[in-house]
């Protein structure tokens, strides 16, 4: 080989890329290498392949899998940049998320938040009828369900000749998180007699007696918002004489002036 190829190790150091990862991304066809010699195995790199092979170094120091470095370093630099960025913002929102739920579990252990918890209250909600439309999501998919959900069910109801203004619910069913998907039902009270299409039903819902909290402005977005769910719950377990009987939800439009409640079916 000429003199201005290089071995393996010469171009790993110069490019601080192990031997073990030279091999991995040269299986991986990522940085393969300008020759192999047959008879030795020995393993050459074109002096040009450094600069690909930085960013590739880079790239992997940011905790990206083998499979998304090599798309980005095939993008221009433009591109990739606005790759990166967004990844990046990404990664601040989980950051965020990750350090309330840390928060949320020194909050369960030490008792805090008693200033949400001594705004707790009870109340008697009537039987009524609903309708509804049901989704398997996760939390990025949650606002824009309950955007369309509300629209199509309102409009519904307006086009059988029935007021399309009665108070919304969106019940949790199943968890709903970042990394994974849960049942979520949005709901809408109406009066009057309608017939379901394509996904909307129709359900009796039963008089109950419900554990609720206004969420405050500061509280509304996730993860956030799971402080009142967090308060709630602290609150019906140190409660031996009231017991939760179904799924959490949230209430549109909320008491006291808050943009909604959040609320536990009790007995």
């Amino acid at each position: 080989m000429s003199d201005s190829y290089l071995l393996a190790g010469r171009f790993g150091a110069a490019t601080r890329l192990s031997p073990k990862a030279l091999r991995l991304y040269a299986e991986q066809g990522l940085l393969v290498p300008a020759y192999i010699d047959p008879a030795t195995g020995y393993r050459y790199y074109a002096p040009e392949q450094a600069a690909w092979a930085r960013m590739i170094a880079r790239l992997r120091r940011l905790g990206l899998p083998v499979a998304r470095v090599a798309q980005l370093v095939e993008l221009d630099a433009e591109s990739r940049l606005v790759e990166l960025r967004s990844w990046l913002d990404a990664q601040c929102e989980r950051l965020t998320e990750q350090t309330e739920l840390v928060e949320a579990i020194a909050r369960q252990t030490d008792g805090r938040d008693t200033e949400l918890i001594s705004k707790i209250a009870i109340r008697e909600v009537k039987a009524c009828k609903l309708i509804t439309c049901q989704r398997q999501l996760d939390i990025e998919a949650l606002d824009p369900f309950m955007a369309s959900a509300e629209a199509d069910i309102r409009g519904h109801l307006r086009r059988c000749g029935i007021a399309g203004d009665g108070a919304m619910t969106v019940h949790f069913h199943e968890t709903v998180s970042r990394d994974s998907e849960g049942l979520v039902e949005v709901a809408i009270v109406y009066e009057g007699s309608i017939e379901p299409v394509d996904d909307l039903r129709i359900r009796l819902q039963p008089a109950r007696r419900e554990v609720f909290l206004p969420v405050p402005a500061a509280c509304q977005n996730f993860p956030l918002i799971l402080r009142i769910y967090d308060a709630i719950e602290t609150w019906l377990d140190a409660r031996s004489d009231i017991h939760c009987v179904g799924s959490p939800y949230e209430i549109y439009p909320g008491s006291h002036g808050a943009s909604f409640d959040v609320a536990y079916p009790i007995s």
